[in-house]
This record gives structure tokens, sequence and C-alpha cells, in this order.
């Protein structure tokens, strides 16, 4: 036994010596401590050893197995180093000093015009609240008074799902757990992504953005939402904008109206984006229907208060010129790289 340890040693150093690269490496491992190797089969003849002898053995070919594994990791990080070595002296020359391509990215432009009303908002005792994508009929219509033939509930208009559940069709799904969070008084601003079963032209999209607003408190009138969305608008254009309130039926509000703003792609003119019509329905808003407060557990004989569902997408598209609706979607890199924050 010990001369063949004696020449598994000598035929191991002159194999070591030989070896150029990873093959070879793992050749030579595999001739060693393989399952036939000859390191291997030496454990194997212990069993024809009995008492001190086979213990004095066993230690020997333990000792020299493990000398024979830290010498091939070495060997193993040695041709590593040298293969990474080979591999950066190879790499094609760079001059740091040329100038680079500093083109960024940038945000989606209904992300920008959300951004810059949070903020507005922000600003004028709101807070910003997020809700689900995915929620329940009694959320999205029950608790906002529309009752059980009203046609928003009906298959043609709504996503559902296997589960009953259903996508959000407006931001007003999230009005029932804001009020039955905060209370009163509450200024609560919650912008998020819809969905309609609607066909889709230059101004209809069946995924579309909204921001939903409340405002809840004593003695709460519509001058109050006149005042609102008047200064948001001033804010976010930069300008005076031309609006109409008109008469709109909806059945969580009561009044109820269609804040229109005049369509500022083409100047009131007439163009597909506002139906030739000149103006843009931006935003249904109205005074909260007492229903709807006590659904949100508020006393509708202590409190009034009023809300608005803006249009996030079309005002996205009233502040940065864009014609159609379906560019917002389409995922074109280079038209959407124009906008920046």
């Amino acid at each position: 036994m010990t001369t063949k340890l004696t020449e598994i040693k000598a035929a191991f150093e002159a194999r070591l010596a030989s070896l150029k690269d990873t093959d070879s490496l793992e050749q030579a491992r595999i001739a060693f401590l393989g399952k036939k190797g000859s390191v291997t089969e030496l454990l194997k003849d212990l069993k024809s050893y009995s008492g001190e002898e086979k213990r004095e053995m066993g230690q020997e070919i333990n000792s020299l197995k493990k000398t024979i594994e830290e010498k091939l990791t070495a060997v193993a990080e040695r041709l590593r180093a040298a293969e990474l070595e080979q591999l950066v002296n190879s790499a094609e020359a760079y001059d740091i000093t040329l100038p680079t391509d500093l083109t960024q990215g940038s945000y989606h432009p209904i992300t920008l015009v959300r951004r810059e009303l949070e903020q507005i908002f922000l600003s004028m005792g709101f807070v910003v609240e997020d809700y689900f994508e995915v929620v329940d009929d009694y959320n999205c219509f029950e608790a906002l008074n529309i009752p059980k033939n009203h046609p928003a509930r009906d298959m043609q208009d709504t996503f559902y799902l296997d589960n009953g559940q259903l996508l959000k069709t407006h931001t007003s799904a999230a009005q029932n757990a804001i009020m039955r969070k905060y209370g009163v008084p509450v200024r609560a601003i919650f912008p998020g992504r819809c969905f309609r079963n609607e066909s889709i032209d230059a101004c209809h999209e069946n995924t579309f953005f909204q921001m939903e607003g409340i405002m809840i408190d004593k003695d709460i009138s519509i001058s109050n939402l006149i005042y609102f969305m008047k200064t948001m608008l001033s804010e976010v254009f930069q300008k005076d904008i031309r609006v109409r309130l008109r008469p709109g039926f909806f059945p969580f509000v009561e009044p109820g109206f269609e804040l229109d703003i005049n369509c500022l792609i083409c100047g009131g003119t007439g163009c597909p984006s506002c139906k030739n019509s000149g103006w843009l329905e931006l935003c249904p808003c109205g005074m909260i229907h007492p229903n709807v407060l006590t659904a949100g557990g508020i006393d509708p004989d202590q409190y009034t208060g009023f809300a608005f569902g803006l249009g996030l997408t079309r005002l996205a598209m009233m502040k940065y010129g864009i014609r159609d609706i379906r560019d917002l979607n389409s995922g074109n890199l280079k038209a959407l790289a124009q906008f920046h924050n």
C-alpha cells in the first residue's frame, strides 16, 4: 500500500506540471479523485486491512486526497486568472476621454401630469391615496348609489372576472374606503388606472387613467368645487382656461355636472379629439349624494362634500397637444422621448 501511495504522489506531481487548461484539469481530477480514480481505489482497498494498520493507511490516503484537492483548486484559480487576463488583454481598446451619448429616458406624459397634479393638490391640503385595480361590486357600484339595473354594470361596459370581482371602471370605486379610513373632514385624491369595454378610437381607450378627488366637511358647496377645479387647471396649463359646467346625471352625485375645457389642440375650432365640438369632456363632478355619504359612515345632515373624476389621459393630451389617445399606449419610444420631467 505504501508503495502505491508513493507512485500515486509521483504520478500526480508529474500530471500537475502538465496542466494547461480546464479540460486537462478536469481529466486529472477524474484520474485521481473520480469514482474509478487511483486515490478512490486505494480507499476501497482499505477493507482488506484491519486494526491499527487500517487506521494508519486511512490517514495517509485521506492526507493525500486532501493535498491533491488543494493543489487542483490552486491550479483552477490560476487558470481562471489567466483566462481573465487574456480576455482583458484581447478586449478592444477604449478611449475614456471620448464624449458619450448622454441620452436619458423620460417619464410617460401621463406620469408627468399625475405627479404635477399630486403636488398641486398636496399644496391645497389634500392627501394622496392609492387603491386596487381589481375591486368588488359593492365598492365599484353599490356604495356609489348605482342601482342594479344601471347600464354601467352591464358586461358590455365592465370587465368581470370569473371570481365575481371586476376591473375598476372608475376611480370612484375608492370613495367608500377613503371615507371610512379618514372620516370627516377629509380632502383626498386617489389617481389610478381604469378599464372599460369600449371601442378604441382617437378619443377613447379601454385602458385609461383618472384621478378621483373628494372634499367633505361642513358647508361645502359647488363654489368650492369650481374654485379647486379652476385653480388646478390654471396651475397645470400656466394660463387661464375656459371651462363650462353642464348638468350631468351620475348616481353618486346630486347635483351632478360635466366639467368641459376648451379644446387646446384645435383652440375650440373642432378636431377629432374633441369630436369637432371645440370642447373636451374632462371631469364629471358634483356634490356627493347623501346615500354615498351614508354608505361611507358620514352623516349627510351634518356634512356635505364634492367629488370629481379627472381624466388624466385627456388632460395629458391637452397639455402636450396629443391628438390621438392611442399614441399614449402605443409603446413608441421615439414619440415618448420628447417628454421630459
